[in-house]
């Protein structure tokens, strides 16, 4: 495994070193989270461990943007001293894989890293979601349409990626405002505003409409 640690606690990282390195892993490691996003955007890793509190740029906050501006799918495991249920449902929900409280055991990170990467790899071989012509590659996130390439914001390409996975069963209203906004939707407006953008790129240009409305109950994506 290459992995990359991002932890200001310098001890601990050299205990990581000493552990994984004496297995085999290739490590690298970064003592902030400004460093972090440099390598974690600018090198390939199988997995990340990311401290939570952090110098300069705070894990959490650097998982979100992993996740959601560079739409990173490597495996990471938070490792952090915050043990509350509230503290680990905030990383889940943020994009953490796995999450391990201060202090642990290096083999049972080694082993849960090791099961992350493995599914990951897996999933990833077969990971394009495919609906008539319409294509989305969820290990590069890149969507086409009839061999074209189609640009989203991130966004939509949650929206698309509920849809085409759920093809062809319906998407409930609420199914999708939590995918977009979580507990707090805005309302129904704002949901349709946003299927509205989502079908001017992906339904416009062709012929054949894939995007249709459930009335009053959801959206569903098939090509009838």
């Amino acid at each position: 495994m290459k992995l990359l640690i991002v932890e200001d606690n310098q001890n601990l990282v050299a205990n990581l070193f000493d552990y994984f390195e004496a297995k085999g892993h290739i490590l690298d490691a970064a003592p902030d989270g400004l460093v972090g996003r440099w390598l974690a955007t600018t090198q390939q890793y199988d997995g990340i461990i990311l401290d939570w509190n952090l110098p300069k740029l705070d894990g959490f906050q650097l998982l979100k943007e992993l996740r959601e501006e560079h739409q990173s799918t490597v495996p990471i495991i938070m490792l952090t001293a915050r043990a509350e249920l509230p503290d680990k449902v905030s990383g889940f929900h943020a994009g953490a894989d796995d999450y391990l409280t201060k202090p642990f055991e290096f083999m049972e990170l080694e082993v849960r890293m090791e099961a992350l990467i493995a599914r990951t790899s897996r999933s990833a071989k077969a990971r394009v979601l495919e609906v008539a012509d319409l294509s989305f590659d969820l290990s590069t996130m890149e969507v086409s349409r009839a061999g074209q390439s189609i640009q989203l914001y991130p966004m939509y390409k949650k929206m698309l990626r509920l849809l085409m996975e759920a093809s062809p069963s319906i998407v409930t209203h609420t199914q999708l405002e939590e995918c977009i906004w979580g507990d707090s939707p805005p309302g129904s407006d704002k949901l349709r505003a946003y299927i509205h953008d989502l079908r001017r790129k992906v339904d416009a240009p062709f012929p054949n409409k894939l995007i249709h409305t459930l009335p009053r109950i959801g959206y569903r994506l098939a090509s009838l």
